[in-house]
């Protein structure tokens, strides 16, 4: 990135400052703070080990210093602008979750659009929710679009903040659904048989919440898929399955039809063969279900995370705050765009041209001297995509 290009984007950055009014996180002065200028080459100096003592007014400080990238820890410390983290005394930290378009299963890199990636990092970001909000039953919580490919949410309930690392990898493996045992999503229990001397064993599903919901909601799909079939497809579909043979596969149909609303109850003892086949979908549900979040994030109780309401240096974006109710029609495309930058073009050189969606709009960019709207030369230039046309 050119000097003409860092200057213009450094006011243009302080512009911005100069009429957001931004809100720390809760005990914003046992945090650390740190910050990316806009230095010169290809990599970045993060300015760390800073109190907000020592920035001083947070609003005086962006717009004096003009930062490419801002951020705060997740940790508390009794002495967060000590140079060591052992030094800083460790307090406690809030439970932070990561989601990066970059890091998704289901997002192909060179093939998704950026906004197909926001919105495949939007529906992760719903299913995190759920495990986070229905799971855990954690309330204190705040969701962040990052500014750049992705959302923060950060989790401040009490009985989480003093949480150590193992505990919270624990926290990491169960949104993941690493190590998911079968047999923990069962509640096992004796009956006696009409008839029968001996009891027997009823094992059922746990279907009011967590992964055995979520595995028996795929199950339940499946077995109405199933029922939908002409028998010799059913039974097709049923021996796909490995270790499903004819006889298992037609006893799974039988129990499909004759006892459906045992299933639906989530009794897999209807049959062996159902019992196997609903295991299954056990991995089923992880594959589909699961929060891919980025691990490290969470379970590092110092991490710095970038402070809402600022702007992510890679994007020209904001960082934004989002209340619950917000999310569903929340378009970072649109709503992420600064206004400050709204309503001019400027002159850039593009060096890198391509599809541009931002501001509702898409752009068909080429390379070479020309005027955008300023949010798109922006975006470009922070991107290193362009440089800022000599005036």
């Amino acid at each position: 990135m050119e000097e003409r290009t860092r200057a213009y984007l450094r006011g243009r950055f302080r512009d911005y400052y100069r009429r957001t009014e931004l809100t720390p996180p809760p005990a914003a002065n046992e945090r650390e703070w740190g910050f990316i200028p806009w230095t010169e080459g290809p990599g970045t100096t993060m300015v760390r080990h800073r109190s907000l003592l020592e920035l001083g007014d947070l609003s005086e400080f962006l717009v004096r210093k003009r930062p490419r990238h801002v951020y705060f820890s997740a940790g508390r410390f009794r002495d967060p602008s000590a140079s060591s983290m052992k030094a800083k005394d460790w307090q406690s930290a809030d439970l932070v979750f990561d989601l990066d378009a970059d890091h998704l299963p289901s997002v192909t890199l060179g093939e998704d659009s950026y906004a197909e990636m926001l919105a495949k990092c939007k529906d992760a970001l719903f299913r995190l929710l759920d495990f986070l909000e229905n799971d855990f039953g954690f309330e204190e919580l705040e969701i962040v679009f990052s500014g750049g490919r992705g959302y923060h949410v950060h989790v401040r309930d009490d009985n989480v903040r003093h949480l150590d690392r193992e505990h919270r990898r624990e926290i990491v493996d169960y949104v993941r659904g690493i190590g998911l045992d079968f047999d923990t999503l069962i509640e096992t229990e004796t009956v006696a048989g009409l008839g029968r001397k001996t009891p027997t064993e009823r094992r059922t599903l746990r279907i009011e919440g967590g992964w055995g919901k979520r595995t028996h909601e795929h199950f339940m799909a499946f077995v109405d898929d199933l029922l939908a079939l002409e028998d010799e497809a059913a039974l097709e579909s049923l021996q796909e399955f490995d270790g499903i043979g004819e006889g298992k596969a037609k006893a799974t149909l039988n129990a499909a039809r004759n006892n459906r609303e045992q299933l639906e109850a989530g009794n897999v003892t209807v049959h062996t063969a159902v019992a196997q086949l609903a295991e299954r979908f056990a991995s089923t549900a992880v594959e589909e279900d699961n929060a891919p979040i980025d691990e490290p994030v969470t379970t590092d109780t110092n991490r710095l995370i970038r402070l809402p309401g600022t702007l992510h240096g890679g994007s020209g974006l904001k960082t934004v705050r989002l209340e619950r109710d917000e999310l569903e029609e929340f378009d970072p495309l649109v709503d992420a765009v600064p206004e400050t930058f709204e309503g001019q073009e400027i002159a850039v050189d593009v060096t890198d041209g391509g599809e541009v969606e931002l501001g509702g709009d898409s752009f068909t960019v080429s390379e070479g001297d020309q005027s955008l709207p300023e949010y798109v030369a922006v975006f470009l230039m922070a991107r290193g995509r362009a440089e800022k046309e000599k005036e």
